[in-house]
Formats: C-alpha cells, sequence, structure tokens
C-alpha cells in the first residue's frame, strides 16, 4: 500500500467527493485517491470510502474497480439477492470502463494473440493497468457468478476465471519485458504488486486442490505451485503497492483459515502476526485488523483474548453489520472450546436471527450445543431441541444446483429426529467441531482436551447401559471412539488414541449411516503414525483412505485434509537425508 504523509486530510470527506478530486483524472491521481479510500475502509469508514469512489467510477478504471470490489465484500457476506444485484451491475459497469482502457487491437493482431497467447510488448502504462484491473474485475464476477444456481452460471464462472488467469499471466509477462523507464515510474509498482497479488493467489488456490483435480487444471492451462504462489503474494505484500493489503489479506486467509479447514491446521501463525503487524499499529480500531488479530489468538489457543477482540470488532463499527456475524461464528466456536455452552449457544441464536449465510448450519449448530445442555436449562431458554434439528434440513441452500456438503451432512444427522420416536445424536457439537477441524484449536490447551475427554467417556458410558439400543447405537459408539482418539493423540497419549482409532475401522463393515467415519479416521490414524515418527506407514494408511473410500459424507474436505497432508510428509521426507529416509 503506498504510504503517504496524512492522506486522510488531504481530502474533506464531509461533503461529496466530486470537487475535491483534479479535473482530468490520470492514473497516478486514480491510485492517490484510490488509497486514501483504501484507508478509510481499513478505518471503518465504508460509506466515506464508497462515496470518494463513486464519482469518478465510470471515468477511472481504478475508481471502477475499487467501488464494485467494495460491493461484493458487502454481497457476499450479506448474501441478500439485492446487494448481489447491486454488486453484478456494478462488475459489469466496471469492465467497460476497464475495456475503454484497454489497447485496441486490430482483428489480425487479435487473432495473432489468442493463437499464441504473446502478449503486446508496446502498451503504455495505463494499457497495462487497464489489463490487470480487467483481470480482477473478471475473477470477482466469476466468483459471483458461481453463486448462480444453475449449470449455465457455474460454467459461465469458470470461463472468466480461465479469462482472467490467461490475462494476469500476460501482465505477468509485460512485467518482465517491461521497459527500464517504464519501471522507473511511481504507477509501476502498482502494477507489479497486482501481478503479484494475482498470480500468488491462482497458484496457491489452485495448489490447494486434489492431485487429480488439479492434473486436469494443469491441463487446461493453469498452474497451481504452493511455494510460487506464497512467494508472489510475499512480495506482493512487501510492496507497498496499493494491492499490498489484498496480497496480505489473501496470506492472512491461507494461514488463519484455509489451512485450519482444509489443511492439517498448521498455519504458519508467525508470518501471520508479522504481516498483521504494520496494519494494527496503523489502524488499531479496523474492524478487519481486530477481527484478524482475535483470529490469530483463537488459533493460538488463547481464547479469552480471542473473544475480548472479537467483542472489540463489533464494538469498532455498526456500518457492515455482517462483519458482527463473522464475530458471532468465531465467538460461538471460542466459547464451545472452553466448553461454555450457554455462551456459545447465545452466538448461534444471534446466527439464526440475523444471518443469511447458513441457516441449515447455524440451526443445526445451535440445536448441537443445546444437546450439551442439561435438559432443564434449555426449558428455560425456551428452546425445543427437537423441532430445531428438524427444521435443519428445510433450510438447506444449493448453489449451482448442488447441495453445500456441510449442510448436506447436518441435514443427515439431523434425520433421526423426524421420526415420532426421536433418538438424540451423542455428543453432536464436539462431532461439529471436528467437522470444522476444532480439534486442531483446542488441543494446544490439554486442560480443556481432558475435560472434553471427559464429556467423552460419559458418553461412551451411557451408550454401554444404554438398555434398549437403537439402530444409530454402534455409529454413535464410533462417533465417541473417534473423538476420544483425537483428544488422546494431541495430549501425546498414542497407544490409547490408536486403540480408539482401530476400534472405528475395525467397526466398518457394521456402520449403518456415518459411512465418513472410517476415512476420516484412517487420515488420523496417519496423522498419528506421522506424529510417532513413522513416515512410511502415515502415507500408506492415508494413501489408503483416499483411494478405496467413496461416496461418504463431506469426501472433497477430506481429500483437501490428504493433500495437504502428503505434500507435507512428502516435503519432509525430502529433507531427510538417503540414510534416514524410510524405505
Amino acid at each position: 500500500m503506498e504510504t503517504q504523509e496524512n492522506p486522510l486530510q488531504q481530502v474533506d470527506l464531509s461533503e461529496p467527493c466530486e470537487d475535491a478530486v483534479s479535473p482530468k483524472m490520470d492514473l497516478e491521481s486514480a491510485l492517490k485517491e484510490c488509497s486514501i479510500a483504501l484507508e478509510l475502509f481499513l478505518n471503518n469508514r465504508f460509506a466515506d470510502a464508497l462515496a470518494l469512489l463513486k464519482p469518478w467510477k465510470s471515468q477511472s478504471m481504478y475508481h471502477a474497480m475499487g467501488y464494485s470490489s467494495m460491493l461484493v465484500m458487502q454481497a457476499a457476506m450479506t448474501f441478500d439477492p439485492k446487494d448481489m444485484d447491486a454488486a453484478m451491475t456494478s462488475l459489469r459497469e466496471s469492465l467497460e470502463t476497464c475495456q475503454r482502457f484497454r489497447k485496441k487491437t486490430g482483428i489480425m493482431e487479435t487473432l495473432t494473440n489468442l493463437w499464441s497467447r504473446q502478449p503486446v510488448e508496446n502498451l503504455t502504462e495505463e494499457e497495462m493497468h487497464a489489463e490487470l484491473c480487467y483481470a480482477e474485475v473478471l475473477l470477482q464476477k466469476a466468483a459471483l457468478t458461481f453463486l448462480d444456481e444453475s449449470i449455465i452460471g457455474f460454467i459461465k464462472g469458470g470461463m472468466r476465471i480461465r479469462n482472467s488467469y490467461q490475462t494476469y499471466k500476460d501482465c505477468q509477462a509485460l512485467a518482465n519485458v517491461t521497459r527500464d523507464v517504464e519501471k522507473q515510474r511511481s504507477t509501476h509498482i502498482h502494477f507489479r504488486g497486482g501481478v503479484s497479488m494475482g498470480i500468488g493467489s491462482f497458484n496457491l488456490m489452485l495448489s490447494l486442490l486434489p492431485s487429480r483435480v488439479l492434473r486436469l487444471m494443469e491441463f487446461l492451462g493453469f498452474s497451481g505451485d504452493r511455494e510460487l504462489g506464497l512467494s508472489e503474494l510475499r512480495q506482493g505484500a512487501a510492496s507497498n503497492s496499493l494491492r499490498s493489503i489484498l496480497s496480505t489479506l489473501t496470506l492472512l486467509m491461507f494461514h488463519l483459515y484455509i489451512t485450519v479447514i482444509l489443511g492439517t491446521g498448521e498455519g504458519n501463525l508467525t508470518e501471520a502476526e508479522a504481516l498483521l503487524e504494520p496494519y494494527a499499529n496503523k489502524f488499531p480500531n479496523g474492524a478487519l485488523i481486530l477481527f484478524y488479530t482475535a483470529r490469530i489468538a483463537l488459533l493460538k489457543g488463547n481464547f479469552k483474548f480471542a473473544q475480548e477482540k472479537f467483542l472489540a470488532c463489533i464494538a469498532a463499527q455498526q456500518e457492515w453489520r455482517q462483519i458482527h456475524h463473522l464475530c458471532y461464528w468465531e465467538l460461538m466456536w471460542a466459547y464451545s472450546f472452553e466448553l461454555n455452552w450457554r455462551e456459545a449457544y447465545r452466538y448461534a441464536d444471534l446466527l439464526c436471527k440475523e444471518s443469511k449465510w447458513s441457516q441449515a448450519i447455524y440451526t443445526f449448530q445451535k440445536a448441537a450445543i443445546l444437546s450439551m445442555l442439561p435438559e432443564e436449562e434449555v426449558m428455560v431458554l425456551g428452546e425445543n431441541v427437537v423441532e430445531l434439528f428438524r427444521q435443519v434440513d428445510g433450510r438447506r441452500l444449493r448453489i449451482a444446483g448442488k447441495s453445500i456438503p456441510t449442510e448436506k451432512f447436518a441435514a443427515k444427522k439431523a434425520q433421526r429426529y423426524l421420526s415420532s420416536n426421536p433418538v438424540k445424536l451423542v455428543v453432536p457439537a464436539l462431532e461439529m467441531m471436528y467437522v470444522w477441524n476444532g480439534f486442531t484449536v483446542v488441543g494446544k490447551r490439554p486442560e480443556l482436551t481432558e475435560i472434553i475427554l471427559t464429556v467423552l467417556d460419559k458418553a461412551e458410558e451411557q451408550l454401554r447401559d444404554e438398555a434398549n439400543p437403537s439402530e444409530y447405537h454402534l455409529d454413535d459408539q464410533c462417533v465417541v471412539q473417534l473423538l476420544k482418539g483425537l483428544c488422546l493423540r494431541h495430549l501425546g497419549r498414542l497407544v490409547q488414541a490408536e486403540f480408539c482409532f482401530n476400534h472405528v475401522i475395525a467397526s466398518e463393515n457394521d456402520i449403518k449411516y456415518d459411512h465418513y467415519l472410517v476415512p476420516f479416521t484412517m487420515f488420523e490414524l496417519g496423522l498419528l503414525h506421522k506424529q510417532k515418527g513413522d513416515i512410511s506407514t502415515a502415507i500408506a494408511v492415508i494413501e489408503n483412505a483416499k483411494m478405496n473410500y467413496k461416496d461418504y459424507s463431506m469426501e472433497s474436505r477430506l481429500h483437501f485434509r490428504i493433500h495437504a497432508a502428503l505434500n507435507t510428509m512428502g516435503s519432509f521426507l525430502a529433507k531427510l537425508p538417503p540414510s534416514r529416509t524410510p524405505a
């Protein structure tokens, strides 16, 4: 992000900003204005940021892109059809604005470029930036198109992603061949920073894909090199350009969310803290900064501090209520990790009442948390757990005609409440904690892990003493054994953990409903062997889970985790000297 002496004092934002900008919006002026808008955004002045960008959005590619980017962010957080329509309209207008600045090519040159994909070398600096902005807006439009509930929307989104990626590749080639005189311009740092952000994001995200999908993507011309992606994003974050914050936020998203939900939970928290530190110093009350500060604390197991920061984030602004909803979700988990079910319920209830993101998950989560409380306490709260579980299936979303895997999982688990004689789920809040990889977080707090283990021991005892076992009895026993194994592994009691995992695997042929349990347990057993230092056995067990099981709940999520684990173990093996490499 471009450093400025005091950019917030350069424009009077108490009035519309049209008179505060120069009569002609050249590239350098546009970049400076957008830097100011970005600082307003990071200071929670969202309406002021939009007001600064709006007057010039049909005349400046950067104003257009900045304005539509904020509307896309709002639409992604609200899921409101009106916000979606407003964002899509703004993106179409932004593409038109960017198109006007792109180099006009003749038919023969266009055909040559389509055939060879060789970028035109004689672009002006402004035309180069137009290509970059066009790629960025196209990518945002693709992301929004994926939310269209049709296969046509899905195909359109895929085509736009491909076009965006190819344009980023062309911009990368342009950055490499640009003349020295162009590189010395004050605007070129923003071009290079944007290329790093785009190329880095594509490589990083594609590297997460399971190998069979990645091979197909590479055949289509994409590349998924994780180290290259991280390197480019780090360059972008350090570039002091307009998009530095975007590279930083992408890296934070990777370390603090993607590696937890779709990986083994081993995000680089040291790098995340270092990336966030300069922004935390500059924008101490910025909602986004407070949010990520809290998320880092949560992943470190510092739940009390995380709760304080999430509450500070909520108090920091009232303009974008959707940021509050993100905090509610995190607070729900922060209290769940402490087994403070009453407070966790409070935030699950707020999500049910206020957020449109995933009503099926929120309703299931609320019912699951209430299931962990004594029945008399649930009655005092005026809630009906059975009725809540019965509502889950009817609240599911469909994207591109497909169900969301976690919602499908929740609806399947809630099915047992549909009968006139419902069979209670055994420890549903702890099972959902596992679905979101929360045991890797709470496992950093041995005293809390011990308490969870006590809860699971009690559940195991109740199942053992059940007089009239239901059809779900064995499945419930296996759920408890998987979760016990996780607790024991995090506590370093590996022999006992292995016994729990093997119990689940040995029950494979008798499990009636929760078929996800065996492949997921094999994966966890593989991580246990890795923890023991037996990498070759770990790989063999995880490969077994990958190759020999299919058509179970959340299969794609497990394949993401398997891909991440095998990558980590492959890197570990590569670093070993030949004499120590396992056979």
